[in-house]
């Protein structure tokens, strides 16, 4: 089954849970195109491929205008196969423009991780970020059992040069900020500080989003060491990623003031954490720890 099919099929799963009323049928369309499903958007007369109706009473979207005192209308991303809790998400639009980014938790785990970010959202609002920008939450709430979080849209560069990498300083200055962020319970991490969950700001700051694996009390540096991860995962295979990770921790995490010996072990600790967070979440987007990442740690000295 193709990655097409497969986000259409979960496309059709959402709005089932997503538009679940009666009422007059309003247009949609599967944008790009059905054979590229990326977005499910009002229909507007230019779009192409087949119209999509969906009822407009008791959806997510008539949810929306309650909470925003306007009428909205809602897009919905068509979600990446094979996601480990994945959830839907919506932008909210209204005539002033786009008013939100909305997940909606449908599951236990992932009404958690909504949960959780909501939660963290407000640990940040009330701490003196000077680096890092984070969502502002507009919304937290229950609709229909579901989890629901609404954020503001961060104020991303119309011309940012394509996905341009983060300069390092910027990106060490908002590792150790988040990383402060945990105050007295020790060091926090993002715990997703992806590059495509990053993008610098045009006053200088990083802005960063999808808080939801955030955590406090890991090693000093997870973050960074993610980072690099995420970045070679583009390139290499998950053995050769994990190798290199390994390979280039003193270098990574020599700006935080991380010993030789302990940025080591930081890498090794971080590659375990992730597989074993795979292993709760019942996905294994990287393959069997067992082929990526066992042969790494068992050539390791014993890790305390």
């Amino acid at each position: 089954m193709n990655d097409a099919t497969l986000r259409l099929r979960y496309l059709d799963e959402t709005v089932r849970l997503l538009y679940p009323g009666t009422g007059p049928d309003l247009p949609y369309s599967v944008l790009p195109h059905p054979l590229l499903p990326r977005r499910l958007a009002p229909r507007r007369w230019w779009h192409a491929g087949p119209r999509v109706t969906l009822p407009a009473g008791g959806s997510i979207a008539a949810h929306l205008g309650e909470v925003f005192g306007t009428p909205v209308r809602a897009v919905l991303h068509a979600r990446p196969a094979r996601r480990a809790n994945r959830k839907p998400v919506l932008e909210a639009w209204a005539d002033g423009g786009l008013l939100a980014y909305v997940k909606v938790g449908v599951t236990a785990g992932a009404r958690e991780l909504v949960a959780h970010e909501a939660r963290t959202l407000e640990r940040l609002a009330g701490q003196p970020l000077k680096t890092v920008v984070a969502p502002t939450v507009l919304h937290h709430g229950r609709w229909r059992g579901l989890e629901v979080l609404a954020v503001s849209p961060l104020p991303v560069p119309r011309r940012l040069p394509g996905r341009r990498r983060v300069p390092d300083a910027l990106l060490a200055r908002a590792v150790r900020e988040i990383a402060g962020t945990g105050g007295e319970q020790g060091d926090a991490w993002h715990g997703d500080l992806s590059p495509w969950n990053v993008a610098p700001g045009a006053d200088g700051r990083l802005l960063v989003w999808d808080w939801e694996r955030y955590a406090v009390g890991v090693p000093y540096g997870f973050d960074a060491v993610h980072h690099f991860f995420q970045r070679a995962l583009r390139r290499m295979d998950p053995p050769t990623a994990a190798r290199a990770c390994l390979a280039q921790a003193v270098r990574l995490l020599a700006p935080y003031g991380v010993s030789a010996a302990r940025a080591r072990r930081t890498a090794l600790l971080y590659l375990i954490a992730l597989a074993d967070r795979h292993a709760a979440d019942g996905h294994s987007p990287l393959g069997p720890p067992e082929v990526w990442l066992n042969p790494l740690v068992d050539h390791q000295e014993l890790i305390t």
